[in-house]
């Protein structure tokens, strides 16, 4: 499959790349010692490569979250970042490497540029964002999009998803541009409140779901002007998904920490 890689227009120069992959799509961030790639797509067993023929630059990866159109190249590393509770999602899929745990306010440090962890649980239960405070750049992953949102499934959990979001908006000071993974390229930073709400009124019955059929799967779709929710039937309640929270941070973050 071709592969479409465009430089993104960010402050610092051209230095942030997105590649798309069908329809999906992951980054290249690079600083002055280090590149950083995120995620490796659906059909990108060559992400490396790809990567490798944009920069000369020492080359990690980390994934935003484990489901299977996110880690289709990540074969060709040794180790990568990842929350540790996407771990068994992770191996679920067939991942293999070694996985360096990541959380709520690591940083990463490419030299000149960093980009902090936050922690937002929910469409996966180790599902990351990546802030780059520099640049004013969110990279949310699955978690903020304008396209389909898979909320369906055992490793899905709707509360959590709520909490996270408003864990989100927490820090929409620091960004201006959200980069998602799938649908429109970029996205405002005010879809999160959009999301909030739509979130909001499935779980508290608000609204009816159309029945759809996915992968074998029969779902229902809430479709809003913004996005969409794909959700487990009527009585079979995603909120109750099993989720990733500790006993002694029962939201599955700590607090926030601002670079």
């Amino acid at each position: 499959m071709e592969h479409i890689a465009e430089r993104c227009r960010v402050t610092s120069g051209d230095d942030t790349w997105r590649i798309e992959d069908g329809g999906v799509r992951f980054f290249l961030f690079c600083g002055s010692e280090k590149a950083l790639l995120i995620d490796t797509g659906m059909n990108a067993p060559d992400a490396r490569q790809i990567a490798e023929s944009l920069t000369d630059l020492p080359l990690l990866l980390i994934n935003t979250h484990a489901d299977p159109d996110h880690i289709s190249g990540n074969g060709a590393f040794e180790r990568f970042y990842m929350s540790s509770s996407e771990e068994d999602n992770y191996r679920a899929h067939g991942g293999k490497g070694e996985l360096i745990p990541v959380r709520e306010g690591d940083v990463i440090d490419l030299g000149g540029r960093s980009l902090q962890v936050i922690d937002i649980p929910g469409h996966t239960p180790g599902s990351i964002a990546l802030l780059d405070a520099k640049n004013r750049i969110l990279v949310s992953g699955d978690s903020v999009q304008d396209g389909n949102i898979f909320m369906f499934g055992s490793r899905r959990n709707m509360e959590l998803y709520i909490e996270s979001l408003r864990h989100l908006a927490l820090y929409e000071g620091q960004f201006d541009e959200i980069y998602p993974m799938h649908g429109s390229f970029p996205v405002s930073p005010d879809l999160i409140g959009r999301l909030l709400d739509g979130a909001g009124q499935i779980r508290d019955g608000l609204v009816q779901g159309s029945p759809v059929s996915l992968h074998g799967n029969d779902i229902c779709l809430y479709k809003f002007p913004y996005a969409g929710f794909l959700c487990d039937p009527a009585g079979n309640d995603p909120a109750a998904s099993n989720g990733s929270a500790s006993p002694d941070d029962p939201a599955g973050f700590n607090d926030p920490v601002h670079a």
